[in-house]
């Protein structure tokens, strides 16, 4: 039988507790030739269980300390445009996976879990929102107990460029991305559908009751999220 091959450990952070019972690990991620940025994994606690969510595959330190942690019982993928690192966990650890319908860019693992607006997450007091507009699967989870908002792609806020190389700063910027919170550029120009817009989408995001937010790119923004992601909606769609 042949071994199945998971992508290499790419370079990433120690891992670092935001909240209590959520961590996070700050990494990367290959994009292209002399192009990496970077990308982040939360790891949920409770009751001895880990929950990951966009996870990135961890140093063998750190998987040490991510076992000390709990064990790991599922995985959530929020996005379509990542899940390289889901198998490995799945795999070695039988988490459950969990996901939208419709993956394209990954469309194995198969998931247990269907996420939907009315799925009801494997966290207590937890809120999974979906992108009902998007073309390709976007969804976010609410930890309603820590009022922290967890994002993928459409909603990231970029504190520096950690990660990225020179040449991807320049493509990044060509893109329209920038130091703050944004709306994913090519995220937002690949899942718009044609004649469209995502802008109710956003609406219906700022009814939910959150004041710190995190995404799957940038780092945390601590307070003032919710008054922040509605200038910007504003901003973009005005």
């Amino acid at each position: 039988m042949i071994a199945k091959q998971y992508p290499a450990a790419s370079p990433h952070d120690p891992i670092r507790e935001l909240f209590p019972g959520v961590w996070w690990v700050h990494g990367s991620v290959r994009v292209g030739p002399g192009l990496s940025m970077n990308r982040n994994m939360l790891i949920l606690a409770q009751k001895g269980e880990l929950t990951l969510v966009n996870p990135v595959r961890l140093q063998d330190t750190e998987l040490a300390r991510l076992e000390q942690l709990g064990r790991v019982r599922h995985v959530l993928r929020l996005g379509d445009f990542h899940g390289m690192d889901d198998a490995f966990y799945i795999d070695r650890y039988g988490a459950e996976f969990w996901c939208q319908p419709g993956q394209e860019t990954y469309k194995l693992p198969e998931p247990r879990h269907a996420i939907t607006a009315a799925t009801a997450p494997p966290l207590r007091n937890a809120q999974f929102f979906v992108f009902a507009t998007a073309t390709c699967p976007e969804a976010a989870l609410l930890l309603r107990d820590h009022g922290l908002l967890i994002t993928t792609d459409a909603l990231q806020n970029h504190v520096d460029w950690s990660y990225c190389t020179l040449p991807t700063k320049l493509v990044l910027r060509m893109l329209g991305f920038h130091i703050g919170l944004l709306i994913g550029p090519p995220w937002r120009k690949r899942v718009t559908p044609k004649g469209g817009s995502l802008r109710g989408d956003f609406e219906k995001l700022l009814e939910l009751d959150f004041d710190h937010l995190i995404a799957a790119h940038g780092g945390l923004l601590r307070g003032g999220a919710k008054a922040e992601v509605r200038r910007v909606v504003e901003a973009t769609f005005g």
